[in-house]
């Protein structure tokens, strides 16, 4: 007979986990992070080129940020569709209710854990070198509030499902083929996730915010506790970067 105790699912636990049949590995992430540095370098050189003086504008800032990530995004989730079983299985992509009260939990240590490790890198390293890069492009520049509202929505929501697609699901599924135990997983995808921001002053700190997403996605075994995780972690800044964006606050 089935007591209690046993009938009780552990919480933060992760499931055993499906034997992987996709074809795809680390060279898959690798063309993704390749398409998306790529199509920024395009998205800069054709502006460059039609409208030098639409460089640093408004509409630009918007579509450079947004559009590289969406589009590495869309190839990630191809390259299952075409050499897997699909993001569900291959990327263990979940969003149930224990994967949201996970991602609230650690998306929430992760963000009392960023602002004392923000506050520390910005009195270590002054407050222009620890801005991040979409932190930098809103400086100073004031921008309607559709596309200030736009940017808000892909800081907070939009931006962290995409990353975590790409680092947390396809990065680590790439690395979990390969054998990897999954504490090795789980250091690796951290360091390349702050590694390829490409923002070397704020690699520190990027190490800082990825620990706590990397661990709802470890205790979990599922992708959706680290997205709502980063997108907790996100909020802030997020809030931040649209008051600055629409004037309301000093950069």
């Amino acid at each position: 007979m089935t007591t209690e105790r046993e009938a009780t699912p552990t919480p933060d636990v992760a499931e055993p986990s499906e034997v992987r049949t996709h074809k795809w590995g680390f060279g898959a992430f690798l063309f993704v992070f390749a398409v998306f540095v790529l199509s920024a370098v395009v998205i800069g050189a054709l502006v460059s080129a039609v409208a030098p003086q639409a460089v640093g504008s408004p509409s630009v800032i918007v579509i450079g940020t947004m559009v590289p990530t969406v589009l590495a995004t869309g190839v990630a989730l191809l390259v299952t569709k075409l050499r897997g079983n699909g993001p569900r299985i291959d990327l263990r992509w979940s969003m149930r209710a224990e994967d949201v009260r996970a991602g609230f939990k650690w998306g929430l240590i992760g963000l009392i854990c960023t602002t004392v490790a923000a506050f520390l890198w910005t009195n270590l390293v002054g407050d222009q070198n620890a801005q991040s890069a979409v932190g930098a492009l809103v400086d100073n520049q004031r921008m309607p509030i559709a596309l200030a509202i736009a940017m808000f929505l892909f800081v907070w929501l939009i931006g962290p499902v995409c990353e975590e697609i790409i680092y947390r699901g396809l990065l680590w599924g790439a690395l979990e083929r390969l054998k990897w135990g999954r504490w090795a997983v789980f250091v690796l995808t951290t360091i390349i996730f702050a590694v390829s921001h490409l923002e070397p002053l704020r690699t520190s700190l990027l190490l800082v915010i990825g620990i706590p997403i990397g661990l709802a996605r470890l205790f979990t075994g599922r992708l959706g506790a680290s997205i709502v995780a980063h997108q907790v972690n996100n909020f802030l800044p997020a809030v931040a970067t649209l008051l600055v964006a629409v004037g309301a606050m000093p950069a």
